[in-house]
């Protein structure tokens, strides 16, 4: 189903826009990643509506992607990483935003310590997505902390469990994707920016 979907919209495009074969595995690529998410989400959508999560999945997936945009993060290699963490994570975490009443003095714990963490190590690009411009990492690095401490302090205001509980979890869950340690345990590149000059000044 996969393959005659990806095959059947590139070779559409293919047709109506002559291009390459390096411009079609490009185009392959992208297809084949929009073809991954949007399925990706149908399935995690329906697991949610099933389990009855689904208004907890919804916040939580909204909160935690607007800090992922610029903080940005590891990426699985392969898609049944793919398909299997996410699974855990966007439904495993919004069960627990409904069950758990973390304390204040825990809240402020965890907050800080994801602060410091987020601040350090924003942006984490990826090896097929690094992150070059210094303009652009510090940018996403400002914006990063900024988003960061607003989560922090809503968290502690806000009084509705399942709210507070996303936006902890969001900064919990983004401070270890883009921890240098977690790039080592999935045997993936760390700073992937600074390979890509490396390579570039090599070139000149």
């Amino acid at each position: 189903m996969k393959k005659f979907v990806i095959n059947g919209i590139v070779d559409y495009i293919v047709k109506n826009k002559p291009c390459s074969k390096e411009d079609e595995e490009v185009i392959r690529y992208g297809i084949s990643n929009l073809y991954l998410q949007i399925s990706k989400i149908i399935v995690i959508t329906a697991i949610a509506i099933i389990l009855k999560l689904f208004v907890p999945y919804l916040i939580f997936t909204i909160i935690y992607n607007i800090i992922r945009m610029p903080s940005f993060g590891i990426h699985a290699k392969k898609s049944y990483q793919c398909w299997i963490s996410s699974i855990i994570l966007f439904i495993g975490i919004p069960f627990l935003m409904t069950i758990l009443d973390i304390n204040i003095y825990l809240k402020i714990t965890i907050s800080i310590i994801s602060i410091i963490y987020i601040t350090i190590y924003s942006p984490a690009d990826t090896e097929k997505r690094p992150i070059v411009s210094t303009k652009r990492r510090l940018f996403y690095k400002y914006a990063s902390a900024i988003l960061s401490i607003i989560y922090a302090f809503s968290c502690l205001f806000i009084k509705d469990q399942i709210v507070s509980n996303a936006l902890l979890f969001s900064l919990v869950l983004q401070s270890v994707i883009i921890s240098p340690f977690t790039y080592k345990i999935f045997g993936q590149p760390y700073n992937n920016y600074k390979e890509y000059l490396r390579k570039e000044a090599l070139e000149c």
